[in-house]
C-alpha cells in the first residue's frame, strides 16, 4: 500500500505525527479539528501501517448513512481501490466489506450490534467516533460499551474521538485523555443577520433570500433546512425563478446518485444551489460553496409520548451548529453566510446541542445494557448520565413486553434485541410471527414509523390507512407518502422472509397486534361517558364524538397526546375483548388513596389498571400495607406527614452540619430526599396506620432524630445547638439555614452588653450572624463582627433609638454594662 497521507494538501497532515505518537502510548485520544481539515479521511488512512493495528482493523463510527458511504468512497479513491477492499462500509440493509477490509465505516446502531455479538471486539484495534459533537444516543451507548470493554476485556483497545465543535476542556477531563488539535484552514466568513422570520413560511423566505444572494455573490450556494419537506417546497420555487442554476436537494433518504450530484461539481459548469439538511454541516465536503443561507432550524430525535417512540422534531440549532454551517462558506476562500434570524436570537440559543440521551426514549438503551449483562444502567461510565426517571420508564415498559424479568434480560428479550427496531415494534413482530400475522404487523410497523399518510380528517382508525396502503400497493400506484411506508414495510418483511399481503384482514387482528406494542394503551370505554376511555396505565383519553371508533367498547391506541387529565386519541384500532383473555390477571391490589380515606385492599381481575371485577381483600399482608403507604409518601408525603416548624428547624441543623463537616456522615435530610427514602427511616412506625389523620399524628422530629446513629444524635446538640446562652441569662433560639449559611442569632441589643466576640458553634468553626434587635424586637444591625459593632456602629444606633426607648439603658461604655433581658430598675 503506497499511499502517502502527507502528500495531500489538507490541514490535518500537521497532526498526523502527534496522533500516531499518542496512540502508541495511550488507549484514548481526542482530536479536535474544524470542518474541512481532512480528519475523517486522512487520519484513518494514516494509521493503516501502525504496529498496533497488525492483524486487526479500524472501525469508524459516522452518525449518518450518506457520510459513511461518501467517506468510505473518498478513502478508497485516495488508495486507488474500489470500496469494499481496504476500506468498506456497513449501514442498515447495505454493506460493502470483505476479508481484506482494514477500515470499516459504520453507522451508529451497527457498532452497538457488533459489540453485542462480540463483547471484546477482538478483531478491532481502534474505534473512531467521528463528528462526536452530535451526541446521538447511539454514539453515547457505543462509547460507554467500548470503555467498558476497554476497562474489563480489552485494555489494548484504542478509542479516538473526533469532533469539530465540542466542549473540549470538559471532554478531556471526563475521559482523562490527551488532546490533539488542528487549527485547520478556515477563511473569513462575513455573517449577515436578516432578522426574525415566519417559521411557517420558511421555504418561501429562504427561496427569496437565495434569489437575492446569487445576484450579489459569486460561487455556489448551500442552504440549510430542517428536513425534506421544506427542501422540496423551496426547490419547486427556485426551479421556476433560477432556471440557469443547477439546483440539488440533499437529505438522507435521497437516492445515492442524486446525493453525489449534490456533492460533486456540476458537469455542465453551472453554478450550483444545494438545499440540504444538517447532514451537510460537517462530514461531507461539498465543493465550490462560497455562500451559505441558514434557516436556523434542524431536526432532533426526541421521545414522542404520542407514539411511544422517538420522533424527529423541528428545533432551533445551537450556536456551535450555526458556526459549523457558516464555516461551510469559508472552506476554499472568503465567504458569506446569511442567517434568517436576529443577532439577539443567536445570543439566546444554546451554546451546544443537548445530548440526545437527555431527551430520548431509553427503552432500546436499557435493553442494550441488559443484553450486555448490566441491570443497573447508572453503573456505566457515561459522558452524560441518562435521566433516572427515563430509565425507570424504560424498565417498566420492557417488563411489560416480557423482555426483562427483575431487570435481567429474558430469552424473549434477547430475540427482541436481535431485531433492528424499537423493542415495542420487535415485540409486536415476534408475537405476529406466532399467529401468522407478520405481513399485517409489518404494515402496522411501517405506519407507526412514519407520519400519518391520510391526516386527521380521515379519522383515527389505523385500519383505514392499512386498507389504502394495500389497495395502492396492489394496483402498483403508491403515492409518495405511501411509497415511503411501503419501503419500510418491505424492509421489515425481509427480516422474516415474508411477502406482501394485499388482501382483506380482520381489524380486530390489528387491535391485538397494537396491544402487543402498546400494552399500557389498551383502553376500555368509560360507562356513561361517550367516546371517553380508560387506559390500562390508569390514564384517560377521548375521541371526537363523530369518530368511527367512538362507540367501540375496547380500543388499542397507537398515537395519543401526552397531556395530563383527558388525553386525545389520534390513531387506534378496535379490540375484541375475547382476544384480551390471556392478558387478564388476578391481583391483590393494595394502594393508598387519600381522597378515599387511606389504605384500600382488594382482589381484582385486571388488564393493567383497568379493573374488570373487584372484591375486598379480608386479610392483607401487613408488609404490603406499609409498602403501599411508603409508595404514596414518595408522591404526596409533604402534605400527609407533619412537617411542622420544629421538623424544619431540625432538618436545617442537620443539613448545616452536613455542609460544614463533609468528612462526617451527616445524612441528606432535605424533604425530597426524606420522602424518596421514607421506607428506610419511617417504615417501622407505619404498622397499624390506615388513615391520613393517623399519619399526621406521627411525631416526625422524634422519628427523624432516632434515624441518626447514636454518635450523630449525641453530636447534634453539641455541634448545632437549638439555643445559645447570651450574657443576660436568656437562651436564644438559633435560626439555621438548609444551605449551611451562618445561622441567625436574633437578640435584643441590651441582652448582649459586654459580649466582645461573635458566638461560634460547630466546635468554634462557624460564627453565627447577629441580628441585633431594638427593645421593640425590630432589627437595627446585622453583623458577623460584634467587636467592630461595639466600637463603631453602636453609637449611631444609640443616637437613633435612645429617644424612642427612654426606659431602656443606652450606656456610653457597652463593654462593661450589665446585660439585661428587660428594663433596668431605677434605684
Amino acid at each position: 500500500m503506497s499511499f502517502d497521507p502527507y502528500s495531500i494538501d489538507l490541514p490535518i497532515t500537521e497532526v498526523i505525527n502527534p496522533t500516531k505518537e499518542n496512540l502508541q502510548t495511550q488507549n484514548t485520544l481526542i482530536v479536535h479539528a474544524p470542518p474541512g481539515a481532512g480528519k475523517s479521511t486522512l487520519l484513518p488512512l494514516a494509521l493503516l501501517n501502525e504496529s498496533w493495528l497488525t492483524g486487526k482493523k479500524i472501525i469508524m463510527l459516522e452518525p449518518r448513512r450518506l457520510a459513511a458511504r461518501s467517506i468510505a468512497e473518498r478513502m478508497s479513491q485516495l488508495l486507488g481501490e474500489q470500496v469494499g477492499h481496504t476500506v468498506g462500509y456497513r449501514i442498515r440493509f447495505d454493506n460493502r466489506v470483505s476479508t481484506d477490509t482494514k477500515i470499516e465505516v459504520v453507522t451508529e446502531g451497527i457498532l452497538t450490534r457488533m459489540l453485542h455479538s462480540d463483547n471484546a471486539i477482538e478483531d478491532v484495534a481502534l474505534v473512531i467516533f467521528d463528528e462526536f459533537h452530535e451526541r446521538s444516543i447511539h454514539a453515547d451507548v457505543a462509547l460507554a460499551l467500548c470503555r467498558e470493554a476497554q476497562a474489563v476485556l480489552r485494555p489494548d483497545l484504542k478509542i479516538m474521538i473526533m469532533s469539530a465543535t465540542l466542549n473540549i476542556t470538559e471532554l478531556t477531563q471526563l475521559l482523562n485523555a490527551p488532546l490533539v488539535e488542528s487549527k485547520g484552514r478556515q477563511y473569513p466568513v462575513d455573517i449577515h443577520y436578516e432578522g426574525e422570520q415566519d417559521e411557517w413560511m420558511m421555504p418561501e423566505i429562504a427561496a427569496r433570500q437565495i434569489s437575492k444572494v446569487v445576484k450579489k455573490h459569486e460561487g455556489d450556494v448551500l442552504a440549510f433546512f430542517p428536513g425534506q419537506g421544506e427542501i422540496m417546497k423551496c426547490e419547486e420555487i427556485l426551479r421556476k425563478e433560477l432556471r440557469d442554476f443547477a439546483i440539488h436537494p440533499l437529505y438522507g433518504s435521497l437516492p445515492q446518485g442524486k446525493q453525489m450530484a449534490a456533492i460533486l461539481p456540476n458537469k455542465q459548469g453551472k453554478r450550483k444551489i444545494v438545499l440540504a439538511t444538517s447532514l451537510a454541516e460537517t462530514s461531507l465536503t461539498i465543493e465550490g460553496i462560497k455562500v451559505v443561507v441558514d434557516t436556523g432550524f434542524g431536526r432532533s430525535s426526541k421521545f414522542d409520548p404520542k407514539s411511544g417512540l422517538s420522533r424527529l422534531e423541528t428545533v432551533q440549532i445551537s450556536q456551535d451548529a450555526a458556526d459549523q454551517r457558516a464555516g461551510r462558506a469559508g472552506r476554499l476562500s472568503a465567504g458569506v453566510c446569511y442567517r434568517l434570524w436576529s443577532k439577539a436570537t443567536q445570543s439566546r440559543r444554546q451554546k451546544h446541542l443537548t445530548p440526545e440521551i437527555m431527551e430520548a426514549d431509553l427503552a432500546s438503551l436499557v435493553l442494550d445494557m441488559a443484553q450486555w449483562g448490566i441491570s443497573n444502567v447508572q453503573e456505566m461510565t457515561w459522558l452524560t448520565p441518562p435521566p433516572q426517571a427515563a430509565i425507570h420508564q424504560a424498565q417498566d415498559l420492557l417488563h411489560q413486553l416480557e423482555a426483562l424479568e427483575n431487570n435481567k434480560i429474558t430469552e424473549h428479550g434477547q430475540k427482541l434485541h436481535q431485531l433492528p427496531c424499537h423493542p415495542r415494534i420487535a415485540h409486536m413482530l415476534l408475537m405476529a410471527q406466532e399467529q401468522d400475522l407478520v405481513p399485517l404487523a409489518c404494515d402496522i410497523a411501517a405506519l407507526l414509523d412514519e407520519r400519518d399518510p391520510l391526516g386527521r380528517e380521515a379519522g383515527t382508525d389505523i385500519n383505514e390507512r392499512i386498507i389504502v396502503l394495500r389497495r395502492l400497493r396492489g394496483e402498483n400506484r403508491l403515492s409518495k407518502n405511501f411509497a415511503r411506508i411501503e419501503k419500510i414495510a418491505n424492509q421489515y418483511r425481509q427480516l422474516f422472509g415474508e411477502a406482501a399481503d394485499d388482501g382483506s384482514f380482520d381489524p380486530y387482528e390489528t387491535g391485538i397486534l397494537l396491544s402487543y406494542a402498546y400494552p399500557e394503551r389498551i383502553a376500555f370505554a368509560r360507562p356513561g361517558n361517550n367516546a371517553q376511555f380508560q387506559l390500562s396505565n390508569g390514564k384517560y383519553a377521548m375521541l371526537g364524538h363523530r369518530d368511527d371508533l367512538a362507540n367501540e367498547p375496547w380500543l388499542a391506541i397507537a398515537h395519543m397526546d401526552a397531556r395530563d387529565g383527558l388525553g386525545k386519541i389520534f390513531m387506534a384500532s378496535p379490540l375484541n375483548p375475547r382476544d384480551l383473555m390471556p392478558l387478564v390477571k388476578e391481583k391483590e391490589i393494595i394502594t393508598w388513596d387519600t381522597r378515599q380515606g387511606g389504605l384500600i385492599a382488594s382482589l381484582d381481575m385486571r388488564i393493567g389498571s383497568i379493573t374488570l371485577r373487584s372484591t375486598p381483600l379480608p386479610d392483607p399482608d401487613e408488609s404490603r400495607l406499609v409498602e403501599a403507604i411508603c409508595h404514596a409518601l414518595k408522591k404526596e408525603g409533604e402534605r400527609l406527614l407533619n412537617f411542622d416548624n420544629e421538623v424544619k428547624k431540625w432538618q436545617n441543623r442537620v443539613l448545616s452540619l452536613r455542609k460544614w463537616n463533609p468528612a462526617q456522615s451527616w445524612p441528606d435530610v432535605s424533604t425530597p430526599t426524606l420522602l424518596a427514602t421514607n421506607s428506610e427511616w419511617l417504615a417501622p412506625y407505619l404498622d397499624g396506620i390506615k388513615r391520613p389523620e393517623e399519619l399526621k399524628k406521627i411525631n416526625l422530629k422524634t422519628v427523624l432524630q432516632h434515624s441518626l446513629n447514636f454518635e450523630l444524635q449525641s453530636q447534634l446538640d453539641k455541634l448545632a445547638p437549638e439555643k445559645i446562652d447570651v450574657p443576660s441569662g436568656s437562651k436564644i433560639q438559633l435560626d439555621y439555614r438548609s444551605d449551611g449559611s451562618a445561622p441567625i442569632l436574633a437578640v435584643r441589643l441590651q441582652e448582649v452588653f459586654g459580649l466582645a466576640e461573635t458566638p461560634k458553634i460547630n466546635e468554634g468553626k462557624n460564627a453565627v450572624l447577629m441580628h441585633l434587635l431594638s427593645p421593640g424586637f425590630k432589627p437595627v444591625q446585622i453583623t458577623g463582627d460584634l467587636n467592630s459593632f461595639w466600637n463603631n456602629a453602636y453609637f449611631e444606633v444609640k443616637k437613633d433609638l435612645k429617644g424612642r426607648y427612654p426606659k431602656h439603658i443606652w450606656p456610653e461604655d457597652p463593654w462593661n454594662e450589665q446585660a439585661i433581658s428587660g428594663v433596668k430598675k431605677r434605684k
